[in-house]
């Protein structure tokens, strides 16, 4: 998982692998498609209202942000182990808390950087508010932080998990 400090992103090996593969996939084969869809659809005659020509071109614009992205994070990529078991809240644990100590007001999420999101879980940035109030904290303790209006929260820690998927 990733905790982003000074510009260095720290990740597991596993995590560092997939990005490294999603950067040479976007530099290698999916450039060749989308090189080729463009041609494809300029062959297709008047490029002023030729959509699919727009929408190759669009995604090309996409994929190439991505690949900036990829590069830019990977060229600052430590990577390290996963986050101790400890009970301690760091990025790369799911993390369980309680609104203002109430326990059936509860909300579970991952916390990393967003090249982690995922369908199966929230999650928030270390960098976040509620990310950085809870980092450091142990299972048990209250964490607070600020809301975007100024005003302070109070969660309290109620499980921190390594992340497994």
């Amino acid at each position: 998982m990733t905790q982003t400090s000074e510009n260095v992103t720290w990740l597991t090996q596993e995590a560092y692998n997939k990005l490294k593969d999603e950067l040479e996939y976007l530099t290698g084969p999916a450039r060749t498609e989308i090189a080729a869809k463009i041609a494809a659809a300029r062959e297709e005659g008047d490029l002023r209202e030729n959509g699919g020509y727009h929408a190759a071109k669009e995604e090309q614009g996409k994929q190439e942000l991505r690949v900036r992205q990829l590069t830019q994070l990977l060229e600052n990529a430590k990577v390290g182990e996963p986050p101790a078991a400890d009970g301690a809240v760091a990025p790369g644990m799911v993390v369980t808390i309680a609104f203002d100590g109430d326990e059936d007001d509860t909300l579970t999420f991952l916390l990393a950087s967003r090249e982690y999101a995922s369908a199966d879980i929230e999650t928030y940035s270390p960098q976040s508010p509620l990310g950085s109030g809870v980092i450091g904290h142990k299972v048990g303790e209250d964490a607070e932080y600020e809301l975007p209006n100024g005003k302070k929260a109070s969660v309290r820690i109620l499980k921190a998990e390594p992340y497994t998927g």
